[in-house]
């Protein structure tokens, strides 16, 4: 059985003051749907305390892929949140819309068929990121791709998709 494992790299934890609160309540943007998930374009992307570059960098994410919440837009900014429950502003040229999820406790079994009696391809451990390819509507299943291995993890096993969201 193959494991795979993960390398996550941040730094800099600060606390979001009221008036990242007050300005998360803005209208969105895009107007897209709020919240939504999102994924790290880049290599090393900053997560800053307010909508703009003036702001300083609270977070500094170093894995691409990385899946992201976002839960208000101001302008071209994006005000996210990760999987530890973190929030901040990045600049949307920093975002991608590709769907990722991450393990927050592993490890995980992927199993070949959306069933926990299905062949286990492999495991995940905490910390792993991968993308997330669909999730039926009212399955407690997604079909994902993790470091080269294609299966099913069930939803409660990740962060990265919003409860009862189906993605095709």
């Amino acid at each position: 059985m193959k494991k795979i494992f993960a390398i996550i790299g941040l730094v800099l934890a600060v606390q979001l003051s009221g008036a990242d609160v007050a300005r998360a309540q803005n209208p969105s943007a895009s107007g897209l749907a709020l919240p939504r998930f999102v994924s790290i374009r880049g290599i090393e992307v900053n997560m800053r305390t307010g909508p703009g570059m003036q702001h300083p960098v609270e977070w500094v994410y170093r894995l691409a892929g990385l899946p992201l919440e976002i839960v208000a837009e101001h302008k071209t900014w994006r005000k996210v949140r990760d999987w530890e429950g973190a929030q901040g502003w990045v600049h949307q040229s920093m975002l991608a819309g590709k769907r990722a999820f991450i393990i927050t406790e592993g490890p995980v079994s992927i199993r070949a068929q959306p069933a926990p009696e299905s062949a286990e391809i492999a495991r995940a451990d905490s910390g792993v990121v991968g993308e997330l390819r669909a999730c039926p509507e009212q399955s407690g299943w997604c079909r994902v791709v993790a470091d080269g291995f294609e299966g099913w993890l069930q939803r409660t096993d990740f962060w990265g998709v919003l409860d009862g969201e189906t993605i095709k």
